[in-house]
């Protein structure tokens, strides 16, 4: 048994054809703009929702009562606000990202 490889033999698939690598090459780049669609709705639901008036008249507020003054506080509602512009921030990033890579 020798330790230096056989012959170079073709492998048993045919190598991939010019338009299945481009299809592959896309999927990570149509996976990262799903992502940067994703995030962006969710920054901008948490970023608007907590000064929408409906904010209050949720399960999570009166499921503990004493949690109910902190959910109606303007510091954890700016809290909240923060994270969707957080969620942005990132969503913008990723497409920046995208821009440049495709140019």
């Amino acid at each position: 048994m020798s330790l230096m490889p056989e012959s170079a033999s073709p492998p048993d698939s045919a190598p991939a054809s010019t338009s299945e690598a481009r299809r592959a090459s896309r999927t990570p780049r149509l996976l990262r703009l799903v992502f940067a669609i994703f995030t962006f709705e969710i920054g901008l639901f948490l970023t608007v929702f907590p000064w929408v008036d409906i904010w209050s008249l949720n399960y999570f507020s009166g499921w503990l009562p004493a949690l109910e003054n902190v959910w109606d506080e303007p510091y954890f509602r700016g809290a909240i606000t923060g994270l969707g512009l957080v969620n942005i921030y990132v969503a913008c990033a990723e497409v920046l990202r995208l821009l440049r890579r495709s140019s």
